[in-house]
């Protein structure tokens, strides 16, 4: 009989737990800090009946009470005997008295117990709010302390520096500002463990990925005009947001230096990758022999410059603001792991991310659309012809940032890197979205045909 089943049931419905679907125990239970009388920071250790990986960690940040506290019961982790007595135990990120203790940590910048609490300089903390915790998460949590800032908990943790804290701090202090200002974060074990971090909170900012949808339905909605010719014309803000892209892969490269990698190691890494997608989705094998050829162009440039990029970029990380685009999320892709996200890369991974996102708005837009079979195809084709416009706009402004033009050996490599990334996108939607599948699958026909 398990020893935690409160904690395993409240930990199952997570949206931040990665191990839903798989049987799974709690076999520790550590306390990391008291930040308070009634607040305090769990780690909590999971063990797996079977499959890889074999354990997790996750952060549990509790407040206590002595009676239970109705306004909570949906953040209710366990009740039982605690220290001093009956304890009704909460998740603390839904608790405004207990996130206030988190955020006065910050404002004095003070370690507790385990916990280091790390403070750049250069804003004054606004420790009067109340905070509001987002819905939605995925594999972290995230609270706003009213209009001034927010603190992005996270809940999965492995030893090593967390890259979305390690970049989102060499951009603030060199001064970019297509990021959210980082404000400070907090570690333990020597900083061996990153918990969480305190950034700018960009609240009247609008998600990238809403405004290129809204485009894309503008153009669907005007029957007879051109991607160049709607209202909500995206090639702008496109080119703007190419030109961003290029500023931060300027100041990560100043920041962690370049490095290089093998041509022929990275068309492995590609073919690798093909050859597993293949095996979850069969659709892939008439595209096989074609995209190897593809991958093996790279084997033919020797080396390829690498250094530190964002690794996951794709719309939905990027967010408008009046003052212009910011780049969120900098934890790379979350199914790698963290020592690996922290790898030098190739710039064209993140480029190539913006150019299938591109495709994924107008596509997604395109598929909820109830049309008949000649205005499927007339959609189709305006989809297309609105991809190409935005992508083309997008690398003007990437080349433009950057200083020079897009040479040949650039292409080609790109030209691979949207290739690997579709066929990720398939075995990804065959797994979880089969719906979305055809995307990626009309993707891969397509920029096949164009090679033929």
């Amino acid at each position: 009989m398990s020893a935690h089943p409160q904690r395993e049931a409240f930990l199952a419905n997570q949206r931040w737990f990665a191990g839903k679907g798989r049987d799974f125990e709690i076999t520790e239970v550590t306390v990391l800090a008291r930040l308070s009388e009634q607040v305090r920071l769990e780690l909590v250790e999971v063990r797996y009946a079977e499959g890889s990986p074999a354990t997790e960690t996750y952060q549990m940040p509790v407040v206590a009470y002595a009676e239970a506290q109705d306004r909570l019961g949906h953040a209710l982790v366990r009740e039982g005997p605690g220290e001093r007595g009956p304890e009704w135990t909460y998740d603390a990120v839904h608790d405004r008295d207990a996130m206030a203790v988190f955020l006065e940590a910050f404002h004095h910048g003070r370690d507790v117990d385990a916990v280091e609490v790390h403070r750049l300089a250069g804003h004054d903390l606004d420790t009067t709010t109340h905070s509001t915790v987002f819905g939605g998460e995925q594999s972290n949590s995230s609270v706003a302390f009213g209009d001034d800032s927010l603190l992005k908990v996270f809940r999965k943790v492995t030893p090593g520096t967390n890259p979305d804290v390690e970049i989102h701090e060499a951009l603030t202090l060199a001064g970019n500002t297509h990021v959210a200002a980082l404000y400070g974060y907090l570690t333990a074990h020597d900083g061996e463990l990153h918990l969480g971090m305190l950034q700018q909170f960009l609240r009247t900012a609008s998600d990238g990925w809403g405004l290129a949808l809204s485009s894309a339905r503008n153009l669907f909605a005007e029957g007879d005009l051109h991607a160049d010719e709607v209202g909500g014309d995206f090639a702008a803000e496109a080119h703007r947001l190419g030109a961003t892209v290029a500023e931060i892969h300027g100041v990560l490269a100043e920041a962690f230096g370049t490095s290089t990698v093998d041509g022929g190691f990275v068309a492995d890494q590609m073919s690798a990758r093909l050859d597993a997608a293949a095996v979850v989705v069969p659709a892939l094998a008439d595209h096989v022999p074609a995209l190897r050829r593809r991958f093996e162009l790279l084997r033919a440039q020797g080396v390829i410059g690498a250094q530190r990029v964002h690794g996951d970029l794709h719309l939905g990380q990027t967010l408008r603001t009046s003052l212009g685009w910011k780049l969120v999320d900098f934890e790379g892709e979350p199914a790698k792991p963290l020592s690996e996200r922290r790898l030098p890369d190739s710039a064209w991974r993140d480029v190539a991310g913006m150019v299938r996102s591109f495709d994924y708005a107008a596509a997604s837009m395109a598929r909820d659309l109830e049309a008949g079979e000649y205005d499927a195809a007339q959609i189709d084709y305006r989809a297309h012809e609105w991809v190409e416009h935005n992508v083309r706009a997008f690398l003007d402004g990437y080349a433009e940032q950057r200083g020079t033009p897009i040479t040949p050996d650039e292409r080609a490599l790109l030209d691979a890197y949207v290739l690997d990334k579709a066929v990720y996108e398939a075995a990804y939607e065959a797994r979880n979205r089969p719906d979305w599948l055809t995307i990626p699958l009309a993707a891969l026909a397509d920029l096949v045909k164009q090679e033929d």
